[in-house]
Formats: structure tokens, sequence, C-alpha cells
């Protein structure tokens, strides 16, 4: 049975003076630092909690971490490693699973890829804006 992927919060703690340390799960060591931060009931040294590919500090990167396969994950490296992947609706290459994208009915697109089909407009700012002209409607 495969394990399933899981996200978790992570929390910023001020220690305070008058609590005994407690000691970090990452090093074992205990925790004297003003901050540390609390992640799968456990406790951290801020910089103890990193992700276990690119190495980021994850309680900088956001207040979400993934734990899959016994990793401890940021959110691009997650998507990255188990997320979905797709191809372009435009040019049917392949769409990262973290890259931004469009979407349009069921179709999916890189955002340089997306267009207007009547006029070939890839301004996305200023798509389904334009209320002057009946023939520029949303997909």
């Amino acid at each position: 049975m495969q394990k399933k992927e899981k996200s978790f919060g992570i929390q910023m703690l001020s220690v305070q003076p008058d609590t005994k340390p407690k000691g970090c799960a990452g090093c074992n060591r205990k925790i004297k630092d003003r901050y540390l931060l609390k992640a799968l009931d456990k406790y951290w040294h801020e910089d103890c909690l990193k992700c276990a590919c690119c190495d980021c500090r994850l309680g900088e990167v956001g207040s979400t971490l993934y734990t899959k396969a016994n990793l401890i994950l940021c959110r691009r490296d997650y998507l990255r490693l188990f997320g979905v992947t797709g191809n372009c609706a435009a040019c049917s290459k392949l769409i990262p699973a973290f890259e931004m994208v469009m979407r349009a009915k069921d179709n999916v697109y890189h955002l340089d890829c997306f267009a207007c089909q009547l006029c070939n407009q890839r301004d996305i700012r200023s798509y389904g804006r334009d209320r002057t002209s009946k023939s520029h409607r949303r997909v």
C-alpha cells in the first residue's frame, strides 16, 4: 500500500524564558533560541526544519510543509517530485506541476501560450474585460 501525501502547518512560537528548553527534532539539541518552530507535533530550530531536496528553511518559505516517502519537503519540491504534470492545450509541451497556468473549461495552458482564439491576443490581464466587442467572450 502506498503512503498518502500530507501537508502540515508550521507554527513559529516564541520561547518563554521561564520554561524548560525543548529538544529539536532535527538535531536533538536543546532549543535555546528566542523562537522555535512547531511542525509534525515536534519542535525544531529554525535552521533545522529544511526541505530534504533544496535545503530551504521551511519556516521562511511558507506556513506549510509536505511529507511523502519519509521526506519533509517545501511545496515546490513536493509538486516537482510527486505532483501531476500535464500537457499544454496549445503547444502540447509538458507543463510541470509547479508552474503557473491558465485554465479555460477543461483545457490547461502555459501562461505564454494562452491567447484569444479570435484575435490571438496574449495579454491575460485584459482577458475577459473587453465588454465592447461581442466577439470577445470568455471561453
